[in-house]
């Protein structure tokens, strides 16, 4: 498998390529931890919700305790310090929902940050690289299991502008037609050139 091309440029530009898409990919990812971070500050109030509904539970189930063992009114104070403590338990459960839904919340935000421009750019990226390796190794298993440039040369004759073309020969598919080695070789040196690639050794 061909994963970088041999020319230096593209080469170059590949690596590059490369590294870019990781940096973008740390950027957003720690953009995504931000926006998490930042959300979840909003679970404070949640929070304190929470403690002040254990604490007013605690409190009053501590009094009814203590209410009952007072004579005469200690049963009836205690269950109805008993029922009062309920309050506390439900504004505890309001704060721990409350905690949980700020939680969700800064967890999906933080991931949608981080994702999407991760996907847009990193699809592109991955198609690119991956169209690439399939030519270029595609095309070397051919440069290594012969010295024969003249396929690359025919590909130059469909894929090369015109004005390259030109420059090879006045007359490029005349040339290739009769075989003429140097036109061959710079036909297909052009079309290498395109893949990244160098021509076989010995030519």
């Amino acid at each position: 498998m061909k994963l970088y091309a041999d020319t230096t440029g593209r080469r170059t530009g590949q690596l590059v390529a490369d590294v870019l898409v990781l940096v973008w990919v740390a950027g957003w990812v720690w953009a995504g931890r931000q926006v998490h971070d930042t959300i979840l500050q909003l679970r404070a109030p949640a929070d304190s919700l929470t403690t002040a509904g254990e604490s007013v539970h605690g409190a009053l189930t501590g009094a009814g305790d203590q209410a009952g063992r007072l004579p005469l009114v200690g049963g009836d104070l205690e269950t109805w310090l008993d029922r009062a403590a309920g309050s506390g338990t439900t504004l505890r459960n309001a704060g721990a929902e409350m905690a949980a839904t700020v939680e969700n919340v800064a967890n999906w935000l933080g991931v949608i940050t981080a994702v999407l421009p991760i996907l847009t750019v990193g699809a592109l990226w991955l198609w690119l690289r991956v169209r690439f390796v399939r030519r270029a190794t595609t095309a070397q298993r051919y440069i290594d299991s012969s010295d024969d440039l003249d396929l690359f040369a025919l590909r130059a004759l469909a894929h090369q502008p015109m004005t390259a073309l030109a420059r090879i020969s006045p007359d490029p598919a005349g040339a290739w037609r009769r075989r003429d080695p140097e036109a061959i070789r710079a036909l297909a040196l052009l079309e290498l050139r395109d893949e990244g690639l160098r021509p076989p050794r010995g030519t």
